[in-house]
């Protein structure tokens, strides 16, 4: 809170990098004065308001969203996701902001994206940028966030890369140790093992499961066929194109079949597994969580749940009014599971009634995991949580696991 108001009061901008769940939300609210704009993911965006409410009930919020929106002018701070603030730019850029906060600001990451472009105009006194993975894939993500907060800082693109982000990668520490310099006033990042000494135990387990007989016939067919397509695609510039595709349904087929375009099967050996640990699970009193990146896979749990008379909520993209199925899940206990979707629940929403997470398809990145299981591990925890990655043997999710 130091540290923020007094780069606040000296008008220059802030990064505050803390650890997933360490409440950067509430340090944010905190040091909120005057006008206030705060972007965010749609899906936080009550959360947002929520918090709000709660933290600093003398300020007048509103959210300036949905299709009959109008701009409360008389609110002290405005609420507005990512998607409208690159829609109604020229309304939001020509009012004077005291302070902009930008939440989740990984996703301003690439500085040539339409949202960075729109971000980039917006003007105010104070700016502040809330992610807890400032970097998740490249240096550059860096000077994209600074480009926002203290644009200038870190030089033109180009200048950022060759002093820094290159000689960095080549494993210069001179570069390293200058950049972490240049930094070091403007970026605050904690972490859970330094800040929140008293949260519980965190297990992390990787469950495998054994592809049975068809599974692993189909698994094996699918490999080779996109093998041949490969090297028939080589000399035509296509490979890279077919590489990915076929990684995706190996991806797919070491989940479930029936994720494949027109394959009809309805049993997996890894819901399988799930659904027996699930079983153990409520049956000892906890919650869980169950993510994917694949709505369809969702569907496919989320029928064998109701076969098996274990009560659950879900949410993903389509669903509304999100905030009620989070203090729904929170403060009953009659649905134990709840099912989400990667890119729609992984940031932004507490759901600290879970003590266990099960990730049904291991990812690249594994920064977009701990997002997830960081939903739950976080400030407010009181019991042993347990992450479960579910893993097909001998398949591209090895290889994956490896790769993080």
């Amino acid at each position: 809170f130091d540290w923020l108001t007094y780069l606040r009061d000296l008008g220059v901008g802030a990064l505050l990098a803390d650890d997933m769940g360490l409440g950067k939300t509430v340090q944010s609210i905190a040091i909120l004065k005057g006008k206030s704009l705060i972007v965010a993911p749609t899906s936080v965006l009550y959360n947002w308001e929520k918090e709000i409410k709660k933290f600093r009930p003398n300020f007048k919020c509103s959210i300036y969203h949905g299709t009959g929106r109008k701009l409360d002018e008389k609110a002290q701070i405005i609420l507005t996701s990512y998607a409208i603030l690159r829609l109604d730019l020229e309304l939001l850029s020509s009012k004077n902001w005291d302070i902009i906060i930008v939440d989740e600001a990984q996703n301003i990451k690439n500085p040539d994206s339409k949202v960075s472009q729109a971000i980039y105009q917006i003007s105010a006194k104070f700016r502040l940028a809330l992610t807890g993975t400032p970097v998740e894939n490249r240096l550059e993500d860096l000077w994209s966030v600074f480009n926002f907060i203290n644009k200038g800082l870190l030089g033109a693109r180009k200048d950022f890369y060759n002093r820094y982000s290159r000689p960095i990668v080549l494993g210069d520490k001179n570069a390293s140790e200058r950049l972490k310099k240049r930094l070091d006033p403007f970026i605050l990042r904690r972490l859970k093992t330094e800040v929140a000494k008293d949260l519980p135990p965190y297990t992390e387990v990787i469950l495998y499961n054994e592809l049975d007989v068809k599974e692993r016939e189909f698994y094996n067919e699918i490999e080779a066929l996109a093998k041949n397509k490969i090297l028939d695609n080589m000399g035509e510039g296509k490979g890279v194109i077919k590489m990915l595709e076929a990684l995706l349904r190996l991806r797919q087929a070491s989940c479930h079949q029936g994720l494949i375009p027109g394959n009809n099967t309805s049993e997996s050996s890894k819901v399988q597994m799930l659904l027996s640990q699930l079983e153990q699970c409520v049956a000892e009193g906890h919650k869980a969580l169950i993510f994917s990146q694949w709505t369809s896979l969702l569907d496919i749990i989320g029928k064998k749940l109701y076969e098996n008379k274990i009560s659950f909520l879900r949410i993903d993209g389509s669903t509304k009014k999100r905030h009620e199925i989070v203090e729904n899940f929170q403060t009953k206990d009659d649905h134990p599971v709840l099912l989400l979707s990667l890119k729609a629940a992984g940031v932004g929403i507490n759901l600290t009634a879970a003590d266990h997470v099960f990730i049904m398809d291991p990812w690249w990145n594994p920064a977009a995991e701990q997002q997830a299981a960081d939903r739950t591990y976080r400030i407010g925890q009181d019991k042993p949580v347990i992450v479960y990655k579910m893993v097909a043997k001998d398949t591209v999710e090895e290889k994956i696991i490896a790769l993080q």
